[in-house]
């Protein structure tokens, strides 16, 4: 083997079959899903509560959604919110965005009204898509953004006649009224608006044209869209499905993790539907519902985090279950302890999976995973080696200076999936995304770790300051500008709190304004008040009332010393 590229890969050997380089697809993804549904046009493209749909069928709902797209104006170029859970007319929006020309900007639908109004405007969204329940939200916000069309689904419009008439009698009839005359379109009169286009409503896109954005605090912990390319989403697609070859096209993969979220939007629904698997669509994510479509379905693949796996272990709905039909196991979006590790090896053998849950890393700004533990071989705490076409390596913060084998320092990615740019965000882009002397261009994570001789990657911790909390990440910067907006709030400090189930938990620490009594009352206004504003996932299931805040040197407040102190009373109440 080449000398430069043994330097640049000591893991190779491990690969197995897995090949060192691949040819990427150059079209768009609407372009690589329409090609796999011609080869199978009748095979299951996905599952929604109890409903079939096949590739032929998928691509024909696509088609009608772009062509009512261009109807109600939406160009090339165009931004389009996707505010879904996982349901059919995300993914119908989804691709025929995409096959318009236009860019989808994925936000989540639980996000607070503040956050949403953020996401519109910074997107410069025309059109939103979200589902009923959310319409007011949406509303509420409307009139400050640029947005000129909300199109309002139902999870009820795509359900199978008699599992529609249970849904309608138990969670449709806790969905508040939207009035008849408001000014939004609904989803079947949206589909009927594209008898009106007849043609020219395609656009050509290549492979490095923008087509996607997602949310992530980036280095800085600040919100930032990061904008990333068809061909990003469809390198990470044959990636996957390249480092699987165990997969084949018909292959089931439960898709929980949510569509705004590189993990559940790259892996778990463009790479089984650009690739010819069938994906299992779970619009509301628990531990129970995963269980039960696993086994009802016989799934070949499953992603998840490790609180999940973690929930896993605990159900009672799993005795006895077969999980025989199991190849895959991924677990990602946080590290997962060796002891979970080893537990949830043992729960898979004992219910006849023949696999280990192999680990995976990488961040927004490569889509998601680049990184996976091989089918065939792994070292105990290792996230495994690269992806084909994919170079990590391990530098000394801030620098390209390479720190030897073994020695700690900051992760950097290179591949055919690192981002275009954080959208209207130049300087953080020059400072994330750097081009070095061996041609690439490199990003820099803020993410510690350390590689072995052997060229597997070892994560250390984060580097930036952020708060994992069920998979989600949670930018403690941000809810504290939140809380220090308020009139009771002097100063206010976000920590990560651990916890079995979540991983973590986030509490929040406030040094009150003299006006304000440090009382249950004050507490509850202004839990009220961040419920308003912060997404239910980022919320703080406390506050604690400080008279002052720890200082480190410089004068900034020392939140490592707040982790200290919680850390220690939690192990003295345990």
């Amino acid at each position: 083997m080449d000398n430069a590229i043994t330097a640049k890969t000591p893991w190779a050997e491990h690969m197995g079959e897995v090949p060192m380089h691949l040819t990427y697809f150059e079209g768009s993804m609407y372009d690589k899903v329409a090609e796999i549904a011609s080869m199978y046009p009748d095979n299951i493209a996905f599952d929604f509560m109890g409903k079939s749909t096949t590739y032929k069928t998928m691509i024909r709902e696509i088609q009608r959604c772009a062509r009512a797209l261009r109807t109600i104006g939406v160009r090339e170029g165009d931004k389009v919110t996707i505010a879904m859970p996982n349901c059919p007319q995300a993914i119908y929006m989804f691709y025929a965005v995409n096959l318009i020309g236009g860019i989808c900007n994925m936000i989540h639908p639980l996000s607070a009204e503040k956050e949403i109004e953020f996401y519109l405007n910074e997107s410069e969204s025309v059109t939103a898509i979200t589902l009923d329940q959310f319409y007011h939200k949406f509303e509420h916000i409307r009139e400050n953004t640029k947005v000129v069309n909300i199109i309002i689904a139902s999870v009820k419009d795509a359900l199978s006649k008699p599992i529609k008439a249970g849904y309608m009698l138990t969670e449709g009839r806790k969905i508040k009224k939207i009035p008849k005359d408001a000014p939004v379109i609904r989803w079947k009169d949206f589909l009927k608006l594209s008898r009106a286009c007849f043609y020219n409503y395609a656009v050509k896109r290549r492979g490095d044209d923008p087509a996607v954005i997602l949310y992530s605090g980036g280095t800085t912990g600040t919100t930032k869209g990061i904008v990333l390319s068809n061909r990003n989403f469809n390198a990470l697609g044959q990636q996957v499905i390249a480092t699987n070859p165990m997969f084949r096209p018909g292959d089931k993969m439960l898709a929980a993790m949510p569509l705004f979220h590189g993990f559940g939007l790259g892996v778990c629904v463009h790479t089984m539907l650009s690739q010819g698997g069938r994906c299992i669509l779970i619009p509301r994510f628990t531990a129970q519902s995963y269980a039960k479509q696993i086994v009802k379905y016989k799934c070949n693949f499953i992603a998840g985090v490790p609180t999940l796996y973690e929930a896993l272990l605990r159900l009672d709905s799993m005795n006895g279950a077969d999980l025989s039909c199991l190849k895959g196991v991924f677990s990602g979006g946080d590290s997962l302890s060796v002891e979970l590790k080893k537990k949830f090896d043992k729960f898979l053998k004992d219910h006849n999976a023949s696999i280990q849950v192999r680990e995976g890393y990488g961040t927004t700004e490569t889509v998601t995973a680049c990184c996976l533990t091989p089918v065939k071989y792994h070292k105990e705490g290792s996230i495994g080696i690269p992806f084909p076409d994919t170079y990590i390596k391990i530098v000394k913060p801030g620098t390209d200076e390479e720190v030897p084998y073994g020695e700690e320092g900051e992760i950097l990615l290179a591949g055919p999936t690192v981002m275009m740019e954080y959208m209207k965000h130049p300087d953080e882009t020059a400072q994330t995304l750097r081009h070095h002397a061996d041609g690439l261009t490199w990003v820099y994570t803020g993410d510690l770790g350390v590689m072995d001789e052997e060229g597997f990657i070892f994560f250390r911790g984060r580097a930036k300051r952020m708060i994992i909390s069920s998979g989600y990440n949670v930018y403690p910067g941000q809810i504290e500008n939140i809380l220090d907006a308020h009139d009771a709030v002097q100063m206010s400090c976000v920590i990560g709190v651990p916890d079995p189930y979540k991983m973590q938990k986030v509490k929040a620490f406030v040094k009150l304004n003299p006006a304000y009594p440090a009382n249950d009352e004050t507490k509850q206004m202004l839990l009220d008040y961040c419920r308003k504003h912060i997404a239910k996932y980022a919320m703080p299931y406390d506050i604690a009332f400080k008279e002052d805040m720890p200082k480190t040197l410089v004068g900034k407040v020392a939140y490592r010393v707040l982790e200290e102190e919680e850390l220690k009373n939690l192990q003295q109440a345990g």
